[in-house]
């Protein structure tokens, strides 16, 4: 990193801030000003993470580097095998700043409140610029807690809706009459189910392949497997993966986006999440491009715009209201660790092992999958939340910090007792069997809570119940879940607790 004299303004670009357009760069000046991109040892090994999640991230700020060098802007580059690396933001912004002298350092308010507090304490301090990639900022959503003290994604929904106008008519209301459609969007594959339309293939190229020799030697003890990197990572694949999306999967995505098949890691669902979550791609244009396809029915268009416009703003305003203490909540006090299972998917278990596989072969799964397989069977065993979180941002490619704790912690494990989810998504081996094909050829009987064959995601339900009763047996919403329970005399609740305690001694 050589001075070639001093600059007005150094722009930080952080690794999921990769937007031309985004306000780190309103006013840049090319002839006075110039970016900074680092890969840091540290954020590469503060968690051990899947070689695909690195490569992804790596290639994506590369490809990053070199879009902006066609638009005449100065990129100073630190690769994570640069010599001269130090390994941290802190030290490379500081080597930065003392080799260029900038009257001004300029970044995107950071996603991670770990990497914001890390900014926050640089001797020289820097110029946080609001994010305006996401619809609601972040002082928009405290004013909106102001007014809802009790707030639930569906008011902050409506919320939404109202202010942008999406998917509203002239007179302000819902178009088709309703705000959502879910009891449209819980359809299961049948013996006449739809083909699956294969994916865009996107093909590596020169950086690309570097990238991936480059983790597969210094990371080659990671998780994961690493044969190509298939991924969206320039601008141009995720605009080519959001039409492709639009085109073939969103007119089913809605009626099946609660449905698991075996071997299928993708079914319908967009892929999308990896480069919204980078900034390749706006919310906004993915809306408009959905919004675009007239084929498209209202149940499945509806249910994605509530993904965008609705939950990820939802779960970012959440992260950042309730940081950094968030991190600790564990209401429910689960304390186990992640299970082995989790990094082998080595188990009889036929959902938990093809959810699992499907982690470790692409470093995704869909969103069904990681709520209804991988995260309700940590919570129903009795995983510490955060110990789940710091699992979801190792495995998954897509995975950020203010996203994955929300989710995990929030809503999959309940660890915040209901800050985000108004009850726990807690249910049977018999719903897993309800929305998959998994439970047929699996040795585990799903109607069982007892007994060799008994699922033991029926077993550690009724237990988590009985368990967890004092706390959440007064939630309205669980009201028929403690019926069924209560329906269970004293002897069976008995054996129940007795297999679940010797599920748990197999797992830890």
């Amino acid at each position: 990193m050589s001075s070639k004299g001093r600059l007005r303004h150094l722009v930080i670009v952080l690794g999921d801030q990769l937007d031309a357009n985004s306000a780190a760069f309103d006013g840049f000046d090319p002839h006075r000003d110039a970016v900074l991109q680092m890969e840091v040892l540290e954020e590469a090994a503060y968690i051990v993470q899947h070689k695909l999640r690195l490569a992804y991230f790596f290639a994506s700020m590369r490809h990053f580097r070199e879009e902006l060098g066609a638009l005449g802007r100065r990129v100073y580059y630190v690769s994570i095998d640069d010599p001269a690396n130090t390994g941290a933001f802190e030290t490379e912004i500081a080597r930065a700043q003392h080799a260029f002298d900038p009257e001004r350092t300029i970044v995107l308010e950071p996603g991670d409140w770990r990497v914001a507090e890390k900014l926050r304490r640089l001797p020289q301090p820097l110029e946080i610029r609001s994010d305006r990639h996401f619809l609601c900022s972040r002082s928009e959503f405290a004013a909106f807690i102001a007014d809802h003290p009790r707030p639930i994604l569906e008011t902050f929904y409506r919320y939404m809706r109202k202010k942008t106008g999406i998917l509203m008519d002239r007179y302000g209301k819902p178009i088709g009459g309703a705000w959502n459609f879910d009891a449209e969007n819980r359809k299961s594959f049948g013996k006449s189910s739809p083909a699956i339309p294969s994916l865009p293939a996107q093909k590596m190229d020169a950086i690309t392949i570097e990238v991936r020799d480059l983790v597969l030697k210094r990371f080659a003890e990671n998780p994961g497997k690493l044969e190509d990197v298939d991924l969206p990572i320039t601008r141009a694949q995720a605009i080519e993966q959001l039409n492709d999306f639009v085109s073939n999967r969103l007119p089913l995505f809605g009626t099946y986006q609660d449905a698991m098949r075996n071997g299928e890691p993708f079914l319908f669902h967009s892929r999308l999440s990896g480069p919204l979550n980078l900034h390749r791609l706006s919310p906004t244009e993915v809306m408009e491009a959905a919004l675009k396809n007239e084929a498209v029915p209202l149940n499945a268009l509806e249910g994605f715009v509530r993904q965008i416009l609705g939950w990820r703003e939802y779960v970012r305003g959440v992260y950042w209201q309730r940081m950094p203490q968030y991190a600790d909540e564990n209401v429910l006090g689960a304390h186990l660790p992640m299970p082995r299972i989790y990094w082998t998917g080595e188990t009889e278990m036929r959902c938990l092992a093809d959810a699992i596989a499907h982690t470790i072969e692409h470093a995704y799964a869909h969103h069904i999958e990681r709520l209804m397989i991988l995260g309700l069977f940590a919570m129903l065993l009795g995983v510490a939340p955060y110990e789940v979180h710091r699992w979801h941002m190792s495995m998954f490619w897509d995975a950020i910090d203010w996203v994955s704790l929300t989710n995990t912690l929030g809503m999959s494990q309940y660890g915040d007792g209901g800050a985000l989810a108004t009850k726990p998504y807690a249910a049977s081996g018999n719903y897993i069997d309800r929305m998959s094909d998994h439970c047929r050829n699996c040795r585990f009987d799903p109607s069982k809570s007892i007994g060799e064959d008994a699922c033991p995601f029926t077993t550690l339900y009724w237990n988590f119940l009985a368990k967890h009763r004092t706390r959440l047996s007064s939630n309205g919403r669980m009201r028929n879940q403690y019926l069924n329970l209560d329906r269970k005399d004293a002897s069976e609740l008995q054996a129940i607790r007795r297999q679940a305690d010797k599920i748990v001694t197999s797992m830890v």
